[in-house]
């Protein structure tokens, strides 16, 4: 039987990625200069590499200024899209997988669009375009939370600190990607869906006719006993 997700439970499993995307977000950008990196533990392969990007997940780019904004607000508008979408999969009772799925790329979208919207106004360095090199210009020292931000509302860029290079040959290194809490959330989420999504795509069974269901059954089998 095909089990469902309260939305209180959707709500709790947004708020704990939010909290631990952000936290971490946070403490790294106001404790490390960008381009530190540390081993966790001493190992090689598991490292905080501290990086800012001005665009897309996984440290991809988006043009200038002007694109950087677009981006943002297209963020906000998936985010406001699915706000409305996962309280609908909730009320017709999609599967608990499916709904897990959704929430996780819903709390990923919605980390990264925090640090578009808002890191530009409450710290005080981060990337700031240049229009002379149609590029953005790196800061030196640690941020710190401030009134006098490095920018302004929709400009802010996305924090980044965790990378795996698990092993390199030659010049070919895998995972060379640096990513952050947001950007694993997207995937996780994605990819389960892609190779779940024969067992996801079906609703569930309401409460009242999974009971009774389950009564006719019971007796069915008494009858058959008997």
């Amino acid at each position: 039987m095909i089990k469902s997700l309260k939305l209180r439970h959707v709500i709790l499993i947004i708020a704990a990625i939010i909290f631990v995307d952000q936290f971490l977000k946070i403490w790294i950008k106001t404790h490390y200069p960008t381009g530190e990196v540390y081993r966790v533990f001493g190992m090689d392969w598991f490292r905080i590499h501290f990086i800012e990007n001005p665009g897309m997940a996984w440290g991809w780019k988006f043009g200038n200024e002007t694109g950087k904004v677009v981006l943002t607000l297209f963020r906000l508008a998936a985010v406001i899209f699915g706000t409305w979408y996962l309280g609908r999969l909730v009320k017709q009772r999609y599967s608990r997988g499916f709904i897990v799925c959704a929430s996780l790329i819903y709390a990923g979208a919605l980390g990264n669009l925090i640090d578009s919207m808002f890191y530009g106004m409450i710290f005080d360095k981060g990337l700031t375009y240049d229009p002379t090199i149609s590029d953005y210009l790196q800061y030196s020292g640690v941020a710190s939370v401030s009134s006098n931000g490095y920018s302004s509302f929709l400009h802010g860029s996305v924090v980044d600190m965790l990378y795996f290079p698990i092993f390199k040959v030659g010049n070919f290194e895998f995972f060379s990607a640096i990513f952050n809490i947001a950007d694993a959330s997207i995937s996780v989420g994605v990819i389960t869906l892609l190779i779940f999504q024969k067992r996801f795509f079906r609703k569930a069974i309401p409460d009242h006719l999974a009971a009774s269901i389950e009564t006719n059954t019971e007796v069915s089998d008494k009858v058959q006993v008997s």
